[in-house]
């Protein structure tokens, strides 16, 4: 149903209906129409403005579930009403629809809070497949963090850094652009890309987390695009990949900037024609997924010493969100402990233990270089070797200032506090020690870690998790 701008306005519009009310700005008659048939078969009540003053009148009377707005109108830009929207009706996702610079509008548009773009000519099946994703967005959060649902993972801390942070994954989680974060080891980076996933149209879908510095050079591609049965020796089963299994929902590359550049050259290309084909296969599929990428290295440092892709940095960075480093938020530590030590309690079953004056005052002024990984560790240690529900300065084994790791990891004195232990207990406090200070050397890189200590990645994961470790990012 098209209705102008001169219908009677919505008595009660704040209330939501049971059909989509969806407002198009564009002042091209064609584009109009086109937009208006193919959103009334799909069961949208539709309006239209051809400017941005009328379209702010609109939204002014209405409640819109999603705005489609061109990128030239008579009277401004689309970005400026995607402004607009962003500062007047946060809850409202807007895409715009650009052939001016393709490229470069659309990148502005999605850092701007568009939620996506459709260039033109407008290919329909591209627009009914925006529309549902856009129609399938959960509500925006709002309240303090402790409010969250208990399904959604949360980021602990009410200091200005972790406010700042929290409010732009909730933008960034309202648009399919794709998001490269960056930040210290064990700062939070994977928990930030499935709190995305977790708010975004997307949430239904899955979300696969990939390190990939952590894939033999020789299998990423059968395990990035997937193989057909007998495609290979050892094929013997058909692999749908990381892109297939990711499919309409979200594909983390962590540690991205570990890529190889042969690998980079056709992950470059999937991204860009959006279609895969696994080893063997004669055909291509398509795919629609967001790509969510991580590394602790300055990755502008790595292409400009050639190390990585310029075309592909500029497609995986695209909006940047940095993670701010533990020792930048002193006044969340306390909250955060609270929480780590009352997670650890729960799952070991015993009973729930708490942090004295002077070891919270001592866990303020370290500097973590490994960030909230190391201090999960330094809790999971401390409890590991605690008997009592009182935590002290003691307890915790940490200097006052900057933490000095023993070279000396041949003593088997300075490993183990207690030697006087059954034969079983002692060596697994010895491995338990051995890895968490191998850990703390790879500033809790689980890659270089296993490398340190002469085994694989996989069989630390198992160690980690006989041993009762945490091994979270």
């Amino acid at each position: 149903m098209s209705i102008d701008n001169g219908s009677i306005a919505n008595p009660h519009p704040h209330r939501k209906t049971s059909i989509p009310n969806i407002l198009i700005v564009d002042d091209e008659p064609d584009i109009i129409e086109l937009l208006e048939l193919t959103l009334a078969r799909m069961g949208m009540e539709v309006f239209s403005a051809k400017c941005i003053s009328d379209a702010k009148l609109l939204l002014q009377s209405r409640q819109f579930q999603l705005c489609l707005t061109d990128m030239r109108l008579p009277d401004g830009e689309g970005l400026d009403l995607v402004n607009y929207i962003g500062q007047h009706c946060a809850d409202l996702p807007v895409a715009v629809i650009t052939a001016y610079g393709t490229a470069e509008n659309a990148v502005a548009a999605l850092k701007a809070g568009a939620f996506d773009y459709l260039p033109k000519p407008v290919s329909l099946k591209q627009l009914r497949d925006l529309v549902k994703s856009a129609l399938s967005l959960p509500p925006i959060q709002t309240g303090p963090a402790s409010h969250t649902p208990s399904n959604q993972r949360i980021l602990l801390g009410e200091s200005q850094p972790m406010r700042q942070l929290r409010a732009t994954i909730d933008k960034l989680s309202r648009s399919q652009a794709s998001v490269y974060i960056s930040g210290e080891s064990g700062s939070g980076k994977e928990l930030a890309a499935r709190m995305i996933h977790e708010r975004s149209a997307r949430h239904k879908e899955a979300f696969v987390a990939v390190n990939c510095g952590a894939i033999p050079e020789n299998l990423m591609e059968s395990e990035f695009f997937g193989y057909k049965k007998g495609a290979f020796t050892g094929a013997d089963k058909e692999h749908d990949g990381f892109f297939l299994t990711a499919n309409g929902g979200t594909l983390f590359l962590d540690e991205v900037a570990d890529l190889p550049l042969a690998m980079q050259v056709k992950l470059l290309r999937v991204i860009q024609e959006k279609q895969v084909r696994r080893i063997g296969d004669t055909q291509e599929k398509n795919i629609d997924v967001r790509i969510i990428s991580a590394t602790h290295k300055k990755l502008g440092d790595c292409v400009e010493t050639g190390q990585f892709r310029q075309d592909l940095y500029y497609r995986l960075n695209v909006i940047e969100l940095i993670m701010p480093a533990l020792r930048e938020m002193p006044e969340d530590i306390p909250l955060i402990a609270e929480a780590v030590l009352a997670k650890i309690c729960r799952e070991a079953a015993r009973p729930v233990c708490n942090l004295k004056k002077d070891a919270l005052a001592l866990l303020m002024n370290y500097g973590y270089p490994g960030n909230v990984r190391e201090l999960e560790n330094i809790l999971e240690r401390t409890l590991a070797l605690c008997s009592d529900t009182q935590i002290g300065k003691e307890e915790l084994q940490l200097p006052n200032k900057a933490k000095e790791i023993p070279q000396n990891t041949g003593n088997l004195t300075s490993i183990i506090s207690d030697p006087g232990l059954p034969l079983q207990d002692f060596l697994d406090q010895l491995e338990r020690e051995s890895i968490i200070r191998a850990l703390d050397q790879s500033r809790y890189n689980r890659t270089k870690a296993a490398k340190t200590l002469g085994i694989t990645v996989r069989s630390l994961r198992y160690r980690m998790e006989r041993l009762g470790l945490n091994e979270k990012s």
